[in-house]
């Protein structure tokens, strides 16, 4: 089990906490303020609800946390270190120097900063690589990664192991990318304020109900692209690039953040958002990530990609003599209007548990590609109990019977008790994919399914109650 040292817990240092520990990750903690460990604790509450939810397995066993006095304690045997101290680089030229003179010499040294160049960071001598992250870090996966194309490559791939893509950016600039383009619309928006034009609500829904949407699934370019119609980019360039030589922003120059003008942001805020605390906040910026992150996932596209390579890598559960198909968190879009899981996603983890009893038998993805698959034609489902957002679900799965073309499935769905909350039986069909017409499986499924009965018949059979 590898170990990173968080080196100041702030917002981003308790969202990197959360990022490794809850892939794994045994995480070192060091940050001389005395309220650190009730802050990170927080954060850390927030993402053991949300981060589960975006995958359809169990994400690795948290790793163990531990709050040290000092930062060498922090360091010494750290695989990774995170340094996410306050932007100045006086304070970062001190903990990065430290951070060299006690980390192992194969550690990854990163630093969090939004706007400082690695030869910033480098001139007193300390090793490191930019590593700059979004807020929550443990629900984002894009990273900015700055610095010399060997520690990009090392950094990459540690990163992309724990769920997050990483950008590398590949010339140094000050405040890199992201924040950049961000910094844009902030000017903007203090204008807009300034001059009586907008609110800070109205800026606000101007972004989430229209091209924030937009930017979420195709970025900046590609919207615009899709803007030029048929004749594409080259054309949105023609017809709205003379746009840009009249004075329509005021992006050269900066409002004096006066006391007045910061007085009238902050009481705008607070008659936008104040009803809510900020972990209520959090909680519901959460619930809306995890549920635009699995819609994108689904599509297998951008951010959701990024989700189903992690996905693809995380262990298959695993169980007893039964086989366990089946181990997740209930995500927030599977509940309806009565607050839990709605029956038709019974059926959806009745199905998963169906294509984990296949894969068993060896009729998996691989198997599914040379023509040939099992369909369900009958299904009874049991509904036991109730099952939340952020409960985690077992499957426990037993072939009963296993008969030429057809085969007959029992699942247990248990709770994070052990108590059973429905259980399903399935009856599956061998099929040519070709004809869509049943056919006898291979030899080889067939041994293993006839294999899986035999070993099955011990475990307590489903009565009358529970049989199709």
């Amino acid at each position: 089990m590898k170990t990173a040292a968080i080196i100041g817990g702030g917002v981003i240092g308790g969202g990197w906490v959360a990022r490794f520990l809850l892939n794994g990750w045994n995480v070192n903690v060091f940050d001389p303020d005395a309220e650190a460990e009730r802050k990170i604790a927080a954060v850390l509450t927030n993402a053991r609800h949300a981060l589960p939810m975006l995958y359809d397995r169990a994400l690795p066993a948290e790793g163990t946390l531990r709050f040290v006095s000092s930062l060498a304690d922090a360091v010494k045997d750290a695989d990774w270190v995170q340094e996410s101290v306050p932007e100045r680089i006086d304070i970062k030229h001190k903990v990065l120097g430290e951070i060299t003179d006690n980390a192992p010499a194969g550690a990854v040294i990163a630093s969090s900063t939004s706007g400082f160049k690695p030869s910033e960071l480098t001139e007193k001598g300390a090793r490191t690589v930019v590593a700059h992250p979004f807020n929550p870090v443990y629900l984002l996966p894009l990273v900015e990664l700055v610095g010399a194309p060997d520690l990009r490559a090392n950094a990459a791939s540690i990163f992309t192991s724990v769920g997050m893509y990483p950008l590398e950016v590949k010339a140094e600039i000050d405040a890199h990318i992201a924040d950049r383009l961000l910094e844009a619309v902030w000017r903007e928006g203090l204008w807009l304020v300034k001059d009586g034009i907008a609110t800070t609500e109205e800026i606000d829904d101007a972004i989430r109900f229209g091209f924030g949407l937009r930017w979420a699934q195709m970025g900046l370019f590609e919207t615009y692209r899709i803007a030029g119609g048929e004749d594409g980019m080259a054309h949105f360039i023609a017809q709205f690039g003379p746009c840009l030589e009249w004075p329509w922003t005021k992006l050269m120059d900066v409002p004096e953040l006066t006391d007045d003008l910061i007085k009238t942001i902050a009481d705008q805020s607070d008659a936008q958002s104040g009803h809510l605390s900020i972990r209520q906040l959090e909680r519901l910026r959460d619930d809306n990530l995890v549920s635009m992150l699995r819609a994108l996932k689904a599509r297998d596209h951008a951010a959701g990609a990024v989700l189903n390579t992690h996905e693809s890598a995380l262990p298959h559960p695993t169980g007893g003599t039964a086989l366990r198909t089946v181990d997740r968190i209930v995500p927030i879009d599977w509940t309806d209007y009565n607050g839990h899981m709605n029956e038709s996603r019974y059926g959806q983890i009745v199905s998963d548990a169906n294509d984990g009893v296949m894969a068993a038998i060896g009729a998996d993805a691989a198997y599914v590609k040379t023509g040939f698959s099992y369909f369900t034609v009958d299904t009874r489902i049991r509904y036991l109990a109730e099952s939340k957002a952020g409960d985690r679900i077992v499957v426990d799965s037993q072939l009963l019977e296993a008969k030429g073309k057809k085969i007959r499935i029992f699942h247990r769905m248990l709770d994070q008790t052990g108590a059973e909350i429905a259980t399903g039986e399935a009856v599956m069909l061998h099929v040519s994919l070709e004809t869509r017409r049943t056919c006898p499986p291979s030899d080889q499924i067939m041994a293993k399914q006839e294999a899986l009965v035999k070993a099955h018949a011990s475990l307590p059979q489903p009565g009358p109650a529970e049989r199709l």
